[in-house]
């Protein structure tokens, strides 16, 4: 996974004088703007953890360069910095699959953890369709940078009081309940695909799904810990506006 983090990482680097090398139709457009979408996160546990899909939000800023149209295909390089929420919501169940009872309130224990992370993905991102004015679909990918600020756990059960007897597996322990987030920088690769609609003076408007997953760890991971993996995960739909800042001068372009 890291050899295929450093690849994205040199396309990148790389794809501005690649695509000035072909031959197509040059572009010089600049857009900015602002996102915002609903995400659904989990956490990659080894050994196993069992969740659900825990909802949170994004919201930031984004820039797009659009550099050239090489044949029918758009080609730009997006950026984003986000506030993000991602994190885990377990799911307590006994060896019949059923609802873990705590003995003291007497409710089905519960769990979740929701971590908050500045994000910053830079895609590659081809584009089918107009430019101007009318719909575009499109397709992005890159690597994406995270920067943990904090957690909030939300549970009904105090941790020494749970019902250890009814619980299996590693739910027994629950080490992921009491360990601090170990790993404050994240890191990993966000692919997206989505639509656009573009109408001259009012800008752009962009429907997408994106999913991101962690190439690191939330927890260390050494021989002595108690999880060899626990990487991030998490699937979003966002939507986005953009306005030019900086637009191609070309009658042709629709």
């Amino acid at each position: 996974m890291n050899r295929l983090y450093r690849t994205f990482l040199l396309l990148l680097v790389t794809l501005p004088s690649i695509l000035h090398a072909q031959v197509g139709d040059h572009r010089n457009d600049l857009s900015v703007g602002f996102n915002g979408g609903y995400t659904m996160s989990n956490v990659g546990f080894s050994p196993n953890v069992p969740q659900s899909q825990l909802g949170g939000f994004t919201a930031g800023a984004t820039i797009r360069y659009t550099c050239e149209k090489y044949f029918k295909s758009i080609c730009a390089i997006v950026a984003e910095v986000n506030l993000t929420q991602m994190g885990w919501k377990e799911s307590i169940t006994d060896q019949d699959n059923n609802p873990v009872i705590n003995a003291f309130s007497n409710e089905a224990e519960q769990y979740q953890r929701q971590l908050t992370y500045i994000q910053v993905p830079l895609m590659a991102r081809l584009g089918w369709g107009r430019e101007r004015k009318g719909f575009q679909a499109f397709f992005q990918l890159g690597p994406q940078l995270g920067f943990f600020l904090n957690d909030k756990v939300t549970t009904n059960f105090e941790y020494d009081n749970r019902n250890i007897s009814d619980r299996v597996g590693v739910q027994q322990y629950a080490y992921q309940d009491t360990i601090e987030i170990q790993n404050k920088f994240d890191y990993g690769i966000a692919v997206g695909l989505g639509l656009e609609f573009s109408r001259p003076k009012l800008g752009h408007f962009l429907l997408e799904g994106r999913y991101y997953y962690g190439l690191g760890n939330v927890f260390k991971n050494t021989k002595s810990d108690p999880f060899g993996k626990s990487n991030n995960n998490c699937l979003m739909v966002k939507l986005t506006y953009l306005f030019d800042i900086m637009r191609t001068k070309n009658g042709k372009i629709k």
